[in-house]
């Protein structure tokens, strides 16, 4: 009983101070991901950035998550999607 009163408020406390903070790590995560995936494997689009030979070092890290990349980096977006601030005033 006392136990999950102790975990409601250690949840409670994480929504209220740090859920943002990890929401917003998150999509600085997957823009740096996204980054780095063009510019290394960007020839698979069309963009020739990196010469081939070092991307077939990093190819077999990469082969997982590269259907994920590609639908991320196609979809179509509106132009301030990337331009809202979830941290206001900090």
């Amino acid at each position: 009983m006392a136990s999950r009163r102790l975990q409601r408020i250690r949840e409670f406390f994480y929504g209220l101070y740090a859920y943002e903070f990890e929401i917003q790590e998150l999509e600085m995560r997957g823009e740096l991901e996204t980054a780095f995936m063009l510019i290394t494997f960007g020839d698979m689009l069309g963009v020739p950035v990196m010469p081939p030979v070092y991307s077939l070092r990093i190819l077999p890290y990469v082969v997982p998550n590269m259907a994920q990349w590609k639908r991320r980096v196609l979809r179509e977006r509106d132009m301030p999607e990337n331009q809202e601030f979830h941290l206001h005033g900090v």
